[in-house]
């Protein structure tokens, strides 16, 4: 694994560990629970009909219409380069918010918000790209819950996702 791949992985950990809040939502994607910070959430809808746009990463579905404004919308297993499903009545998209850029992220089914404490969370492995996506490791009772890095899991470089669209 390449040095600067390390180096995020570290930074997001790092934001993880300063953050005081201490419940999860947690989620299920291809058989594995993930858990995202709860001060992150925005809320959760159901999926609704989708625009796409030409030009994006595979993983953005396109963009949806949340009560006025125009949000994009990403696919988490295909940012993680798993197989593709199609959605069905448990699918939810859960919107975020970071670095006042709305998104909203496609999941197989929210679960429950959960409260995980710091001492019961470890540093992600570093294992590959996805990995930068992992803020941690959460372990709850015999289970892990693998805690997202939403900064990383929306970063996309230059590309601004919630940028207007004009035409």
């Amino acid at each position: 694994m390449n040095q600067p791949n390390a180096k995020v992985a570290e930074e997001g950990f790092e934001r993880f560990e300063k953050n005081q809040g201490e419940l999860y939502l947690t989620f299920h994607l291809y058989d594995e629970e993930y858990a995202l910070p709860i001060t992150e959430v925005i809320e959760i809808i159901g999926v609704q009909s989708i625009t796409k746009i030409p030009d994006m990463p595979d993983c953005i579905s396109g963009i949806i219409n949340l009560r006025g404004r125009v949000i994009p919308v990403m696919d988490v297993r295909l940012r993680f380069n798993l197989p593709h499903q199609e959605y069905n009545e448990r699918t939810c998209v859960i919107v975020v918010e970071i670095n006042k850029q709305t998104i909203g992220l496609v999941v197989d089914q929210v679960n429950e918000v959960i409260e995980i404490s710091p001492s019961q969370i470890e540093p992600p492995p570093q294992c590959g790209q996805e990995s930068d996506f992992i803020a941690g490791i959460g372990k709850v009772e015999n289970d892990v819950k693998i805690i997202l890095d939403v900064q990383s899991l929306t970063d996309f470089g230059d590309m601004r996702l919630d940028t207007p669209i004009t035409n």
